[in-house]
């Protein structure tokens, strides 16, 4: 049986791709994972300053000024004393002018009479000051340090390597370790 040099490349061809396959595939199968514990040298605790705001109700009590005054609520006495000016004006006038004009006036004056009336019978009570109380919220703040993890060092095969982690790992840390050849 005769082979041509184009079945030879192609044979050629897929025995190097078998080849590489192999070895990819056999690579992580020689890679081995190991964890093994180093000494810690030191741990020291890292931490960030943060602002904390609590709201607060903040009361106070203030004297303050009360006046009332007792006045009648009826509007009676300046109703009548406006009418009875009214009427008085009018009276007085000669022709129908000026008893218009004489009515007009009548009637502001006898409204002025009416509301000094009911002004002089109103009894203000003295002043007299009230207890009241004010309340307002607040916010107060305060600076707090908050553990944000450890700044571990650690000797492994001599040498000396730095790692943070969020919990102090102790006197020993564990490691673990990926050993693979390099092609």
């Amino acid at each position: 049986m005769k082979v041509s040099n184009a079945g030879i490349k192609k044979i050629a061809g897929y025995m190097i791709s078998a080849g590489v396959g192999c070895v990819l595939l056999a690579s992580p199968l020689m890679a081995q994972t190991q964890y093994v514990y180093a000494d810690v040298i030191e741990s020291r605790p890292m931490y960030r300053s943060v602002t904390i705001s609590s709201p607060r109700e903040e009361c106070w009590n203030e004297q303050v000024l009360v006046r009332e005054s007792r006045r009648s609520g009826s509007r009676t006495p300046v109703l009548i004393s406006t009418i009875v000016g009214g009427a008085l004006g009018n009276a007085l006038g000669n022709n129908k002018s000026s008893q218009r004009v004489g009515t007009v006036v009548g009637a502001v004056l006898g409204h002025s009479v009416g509301r000094d009336i009911v002004s002089a019978n109103s009894h203000p009570q003295p002043a007299r000051y009230q207890t009241v109380q004010h309340c307002e919220t607040v916010d107060e703040y305060r600076e707090e340090e908050r553990l944000t993890g450890y700044q571990v060092r650690y000797l492994y095969n001599g040498e000396e390597f730095t790692v943070q982690t969020d919990r102090d790992p102790g006197d020993r840390i564990q490691l673990r370790v990926d050993v693979a050849p390099v092609f």
